[in-house]
C-alpha cells in the first residue's frame, strides 16, 4: 500500500537533479509546513518563510542517493 501523503520517489530523484517541475512539486508539497513553521503571533513572517524555503532548496539540491 502506497502512502499518498508522500512525494513519489521519482519526483524526489528529479528534484535532486534540479528539474524545475520536480523542485516546484517539492515546494508545493511542503508549502503548508513551511508557512506553519513561519508563523509569528498568528501571522506568516515572509522573511522566515523565505529562509525556510531557501534551506529546503539547498538541502534538496545537496541530497545524494547511495547506490551500491
Amino acid at each position: 500500500m502506497r502512502n499518498s501523503r508522500l512525494l513519489p520517489y521519482e519526483t524526489i530523484v528529479q528534484a535532486t537533479t534540479g528539474e524545475p517541475e520536480a523542485v516546484n512539486a517539492v515546494l508545493q508539497h511542503y508549502g503548508r509546513y513551511i508557512r506553519f513553521s513561519a508563523l509569528v503571533d498568528g501571522q506568516v513572517d515572509k522573511d522566515a518563510e523565505d529562509y525556510i524555503t531557501q534551506i529546503l532548496l539547498a538541502a534538496v539540491l545537496k541530497f545524494r542517493f547511495i547506490t551500491e
